[in-house]
């Protein structure tokens, strides 16, 4: 029989898959060849997760584009609703016809 861990597809006693070890590869000594089987792993796990994120990126970034820019027509729709200056401008302009009727008719 086998050593656990080498190459056994499941554990007799639980019937459970082995799971990888995490090494730190700063404090292991690690073989160039070792090392080098890594980096071909990890860039093989990246690759396979790079359609997802990709996809996933677009996703986000359309809906970042698409709230700034209903940000952005709200401001505008809102604005442009906005009459408080000429109402302003309305009662300033009342408040001075006023005046000059007091003073004309005094």
């Amino acid at each position: 029989m086998a050593a656990p861990g080498a190459g056994d597809p499941l554990d007799a006693k639980s019937g459970k898959a082995p799971l990888a070890q995490r090494i730190d590869p700063t404090r292991e000594k690690l073989t160039p060849a070792q090392l080098q089987f890594m980096r071909q792993v990890q860039l093989a796990q990246w690759q396979k997760m790079l359609p997802q994120r990709r996809t996933r990126n677009i996703v986000t970034g359309l809906g970042i584009g698409a709230l700034v820019l209903a940000i952005y027509g709200y401001t505008f729709y809102s604005v442009s609703q906005e009459r408080f200056l000429d109402e302003l401008e309305d009662e300033a302009k009342a408040a001075r016809a006023r005046a000059q009727e007091r003073a004309s008719g005094h």
